[in-house]
Protein backbone atom coordinates (compact mmCIF):
# COMPACT_ATOMS: atom_id res chain seq x y z
CA UNK A 1 0.00 0.00 0.00
CA UNK A 2 1.44 3.40 -1.25
CA UNK A 3 -0.05 6.89 -0.09
CA UNK A 4 0.61 9.62 -2.34
CA UNK A 5 -0.14 13.01 -1.14
CA UNK A 6 -2.40 15.32 -2.86
CA UNK A 7 1.03 18.11 -2.76
CA UNK A 8 3.19 15.52 -4.14
CA UNK A 9 2.05 15.33 -7.52
CA UNK A 10 3.74 17.30 -10.55
CA UNK A 11 1.70 20.41 -11.52
CA UNK A 12 1.06 22.21 -14.47
CA UNK A 13 -0.01 25.77 -14.14
CA UNK A 14 -1.32 28.80 -16.45
CA UNK A 15 -3.50 31.68 -17.05
CA UNK A 16 -6.72 29.07 -17.82
CA UNK A 17 -4.83 25.71 -16.64
CA UNK A 18 -4.56 24.24 -13.06
CA UNK A 19 -3.68 20.20 -13.73
CA UNK A 20 -2.12 17.65 -11.42
CA UNK A 21 -0.24 14.94 -12.88
CA UNK A 22 -0.31 11.53 -10.75
CA UNK A 23 2.14 9.99 -13.10
CA UNK A 24 5.06 11.56 -15.28
CA UNK A 25 2.99 13.55 -17.59
CA UNK A 26 4.50 16.29 -20.44
CA UNK A 27 7.93 18.04 -19.26
CA UNK A 28 7.62 16.03 -15.88
CA UNK A 29 9.46 12.83 -16.10
CA UNK A 30 10.16 10.06 -13.04
CA UNK A 31 11.33 6.76 -14.82
CA UNK A 32 9.87 5.26 -11.29
CA UNK A 33 6.34 6.93 -11.50
CA UNK A 34 5.48 6.29 -14.84
CA UNK A 35 2.31 4.54 -14.39
CA UNK A 36 0.52 1.89 -12.19
CA UNK A 37 -1.17 -0.92 -13.97
CA UNK A 38 -2.52 -0.26 -16.63
CA UNK A 39 -2.79 3.78 -16.07
CA UNK A 40 -0.66 6.08 -17.67
CA UNK A 41 -2.18 9.32 -16.73
CA UNK A 42 -4.28 10.34 -14.18
CA UNK A 43 -4.86 14.43 -14.51
CA UNK A 44 -6.48 16.32 -11.88
CA UNK A 45 -7.45 19.80 -13.90
CA UNK A 46 -9.85 22.63 -13.54
CA UNK A 47 -10.16 24.36 -16.49
CA UNK A 48 -10.92 28.65 -16.45
CA UNK A 49 -14.33 29.64 -18.16
CA UNK A 50 -14.01 30.50 -21.99
CA UNK A 51 -11.03 28.21 -22.54
CA UNK A 52 -9.56 24.94 -22.85
CA UNK A 53 -7.72 22.31 -25.14
CA UNK A 54 -7.16 23.37 -28.70
CA UNK A 55 -7.99 20.50 -30.95
CA UNK A 56 -5.02 17.67 -30.61
CA UNK A 57 -4.16 14.56 -31.41
CA UNK A 58 -4.02 11.02 -29.21
CA UNK A 59 -3.19 7.17 -30.47
CA UNK A 60 -4.06 4.05 -28.81
CA UNK A 61 -5.52 5.04 -25.67
CA UNK A 62 -8.58 4.61 -23.60
CA UNK A 63 -9.52 7.94 -22.39
CA UNK A 64 -11.98 8.39 -19.37
CA UNK A 65 -13.42 11.95 -18.32
CA UNK A 66 -14.67 12.42 -14.87
CA UNK A 67 -16.18 15.42 -13.99
CA UNK A 68 -16.70 17.15 -10.41
CA UNK A 69 -17.96 20.31 -10.96
CA UNK A 70 -19.05 22.45 -14.63
CA UNK A 71 -19.77 20.87 -17.54
CA UNK A 72 -16.49 20.03 -20.44
CA UNK A 73 -17.44 20.19 -24.38
CA UNK A 74 -15.75 17.58 -26.15
CA UNK A 75 -15.63 17.82 -29.99
CA UNK A 76 -13.31 15.75 -32.09
CA UNK A 77 -12.37 14.70 -35.63
CA UNK A 78 -14.97 11.68 -36.01
CA UNK A 79 -17.79 14.12 -35.60
CA UNK A 80 -18.20 13.25 -31.97
CA UNK A 81 -19.70 15.91 -29.70
CA UNK A 82 -20.92 15.95 -26.10
CA UNK A 83 -20.78 18.06 -22.57
CA UNK A 84 -19.82 15.74 -19.98
CA UNK A 85 -21.20 16.63 -16.55
CA UNK A 86 -21.03 15.40 -13.12
CA UNK A 87 -22.51 12.06 -12.89
CA UNK A 88 -22.03 11.42 -16.62
CA UNK A 89 -18.90 9.43 -17.63
CA UNK A 90 -17.11 9.79 -21.09
CA UNK A 91 -14.78 7.22 -23.08
CA UNK A 92 -12.71 8.30 -25.69
CA UNK A 93 -11.25 5.42 -27.41
CA UNK A 94 -8.58 6.99 -29.59
CA UNK A 95 -7.09 4.13 -31.51
CA UNK A 96 -5.64 4.81 -34.96
CA UNK A 97 -5.58 8.28 -34.04
CA UNK A 98 -8.46 11.15 -33.55
CA UNK A 99 -8.17 15.02 -32.35
CA UNK A 100 -10.40 16.38 -30.13
CA UNK A 101 -10.79 19.45 -27.81
CA UNK A 102 -12.09 19.91 -24.49
CA UNK A 103 -13.27 23.07 -23.84
CA UNK A 104 -15.31 25.29 -21.01
CA UNK A 105 -18.17 27.58 -22.56
CA UNK A 106 -19.50 28.26 -18.49
CA UNK A 107 -19.23 30.91 -16.34
CA UNK A 108 -17.43 28.66 -13.61
CA UNK A 109 -14.39 26.61 -13.58
CA UNK A 110 -14.71 23.59 -14.86
CA UNK A 111 -12.91 20.62 -12.20
CA UNK A 112 -12.73 16.93 -13.53
CA UNK A 113 -10.35 13.76 -14.07
CA UNK A 114 -8.47 12.32 -16.90
CA UNK A 115 -7.68 8.80 -16.83
CA UNK A 116 -5.75 7.04 -19.82
CA UNK A 117 -5.51 3.52 -20.11
CA UNK A 118 -3.70 1.31 -22.69
CA UNK A 119 -6.02 -0.50 -24.85
CA UNK A 120 -5.62 -4.18 -25.12
CA UNK A 121 -5.40 -3.89 -28.85
CA UNK A 122 -3.59 -0.97 -31.79
CA UNK A 123 -5.25 0.75 -34.44
CA UNK A 124 -8.90 0.35 -32.88
CA UNK A 125 -11.13 2.01 -35.10
CA UNK A 126 -11.72 5.59 -32.86
CA UNK A 127 -14.61 5.35 -31.28
CA UNK A 128 -17.00 8.32 -28.48
CA UNK A 129 -19.64 6.89 -25.66
CA UNK A 130 -21.03 8.72 -22.50
CA UNK A 131 -23.35 7.76 -20.44
CA UNK A 132 -25.04 9.03 -17.29
CA UNK A 133 -24.84 7.17 -13.83
CA UNK A 134 -26.67 6.90 -10.70
CA UNK A 135 -24.44 7.31 -7.47
CA UNK A 136 -27.31 7.60 -5.11
CA UNK A 137 -26.77 3.91 -3.74
CA UNK A 138 -23.92 4.82 -1.98
CA UNK A 139 -22.38 1.50 -3.84
CA UNK A 140 -18.82 0.97 -5.69
CA UNK A 141 -20.94 1.70 -9.13
CA UNK A 142 -18.83 0.44 -12.65
CA UNK A 143 -18.55 3.29 -14.72
CA UNK A 144 -15.98 2.35 -17.45
CA UNK A 145 -14.92 -1.24 -17.69
CA UNK A 146 -13.44 -4.02 -20.02
CA UNK A 147 -13.53 -6.42 -17.19
CA UNK A 148 -15.89 -9.64 -17.31
CA UNK A 149 -17.45 -9.28 -14.25
CA UNK A 150 -18.69 -5.71 -15.24
CA UNK A 151 -19.98 -6.76 -18.66
CA UNK A 152 -23.74 -6.28 -17.95
CA UNK A 153 -23.20 -3.52 -15.20
CA UNK A 154 -20.36 -1.39 -16.35
CA UNK A 155 -22.21 2.08 -18.17
CA UNK A 156 -19.04 2.11 -20.72
CA UNK A 157 -17.11 -0.44 -21.94
CA UNK A 158 -13.37 -0.25 -22.13
CA UNK A 159 -10.91 -2.18 -25.28
CA UNK A 160 -9.01 -3.23 -22.33
CA UNK A 161 -10.43 -6.43 -20.43
CA UNK A 162 -8.58 -6.17 -17.29
CA UNK A 163 -9.15 -2.90 -16.02
CA UNK A 164 -12.10 -1.30 -14.59
CA UNK A 165 -13.21 2.19 -13.08
CA UNK A 166 -15.71 2.09 -10.67
CA UNK A 167 -16.86 5.57 -8.70
CA UNK A 168 -18.79 5.50 -5.30
CA UNK A 169 -20.26 8.47 -3.84
CA UNK A 170 -20.81 8.41 -0.37
CA UNK A 171 -22.95 10.56 2.40
CA UNK A 172 -21.32 11.05 6.08
CA UNK A 173 -19.94 7.72 7.66
CA UNK A 174 -20.51 5.22 4.70
CA UNK A 175 -18.19 3.16 3.96
CA UNK A 176 -17.10 0.76 1.07
CA UNK A 177 -15.09 -2.61 0.69
CA UNK A 178 -12.67 -2.27 -2.07
CA UNK A 179 -12.38 -5.03 -4.53
CA UNK A 180 -9.26 -7.56 -4.00
CA UNK A 181 -6.83 -7.32 -7.59
CA UNK A 182 -2.98 -7.63 -8.72
CA UNK A 183 -3.60 -3.93 -9.08
CA UNK A 184 -5.83 -1.43 -7.51
CA UNK A 185 -5.38 2.51 -7.52
CA UNK A 186 -7.98 5.15 -5.25
CA UNK A 187 -8.53 8.51 -5.99
CA UNK A 188 -10.18 10.55 -3.31
CA UNK A 189 -12.15 13.22 -5.71
CA UNK A 190 -13.92 15.06 -2.94
CA UNK A 191 -14.19 15.20 0.25
CA UNK A 192 -12.33 13.03 2.98
CA UNK A 193 -12.07 9.54 3.96
CA UNK A 194 -10.59 6.94 6.19
CA UNK A 195 -8.66 3.77 4.67
CA UNK A 196 -8.34 1.04 6.58
CA UNK A 197 -4.48 0.14 6.81
CA UNK A 198 -3.55 3.84 5.81
CA UNK A 199 -5.64 6.37 7.91
CA UNK A 200 -7.16 9.69 7.06
CA UNK A 201 -7.01 10.64 3.09
CA UNK A 202 -8.11 14.37 2.03
CA UNK A 203 -9.04 15.35 -1.34
CA UNK A 204 -7.32 14.52 -4.57
CA UNK A 205 -5.06 11.63 -1.95
CA UNK A 206 -4.13 8.72 -3.94
CA UNK A 207 -3.49 4.87 -2.95
CA UNK A 208 -2.28 2.45 -4.70
CA UNK A 209 -2.52 -1.12 -3.76
CA UNK A 210 -0.75 -4.52 -4.78
CA UNK A 211 -2.24 -7.75 -4.03
CA UNK A 212 -4.91 -6.38 -1.98
CA UNK A 213 -8.34 -6.01 -1.37
CA UNK A 214 -11.31 -6.07 1.35
CA UNK A 215 -10.51 -2.85 2.96
CA UNK A 216 -12.90 -0.18 3.93
CA UNK A 217 -12.61 3.31 3.04
CA UNK A 218 -15.30 5.46 5.53
CA UNK A 219 -16.19 8.89 4.30
CA UNK A 220 -15.40 11.47 6.61
CA UNK A 221 -18.19 14.72 8.09
CA UNK A 222 -18.21 15.70 4.72
CA UNK A 223 -18.92 12.60 2.47
CA UNK A 224 -16.63 11.83 -0.01
CA UNK A 225 -15.91 10.28 -3.66
CA UNK A 226 -13.91 7.36 -4.60
CA UNK A 227 -12.54 6.43 -7.78
CA UNK A 228 -10.95 3.09 -8.08
CA UNK A 229 -9.40 1.00 -10.89
CA UNK A 230 -9.05 -2.58 -10.36
CA UNK A 231 -6.75 -4.26 -13.08
CA UNK A 232 -5.48 -7.79 -13.23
Amino acid sequence: MEIRRADERFRTASEWLDSWHSFSFGEFYDPANVGFGFLVAHNDETVAPGTGFEPHPHQDLEIVTWVLDGALAHRDSEGNSGVVHPGLAQRMSAGSGIRHSEWNDGAEPVHYVQMWVRPDRFDLTPSYEQAELDLSTGELIPVASGLAKHASAAAIRLNQPAAGLSVARLAPGQSIELPGAPHLHLFLAAGTAVLEGAGELAAADAVRLTGSGGERVTAGPAGAEVLVWEMY
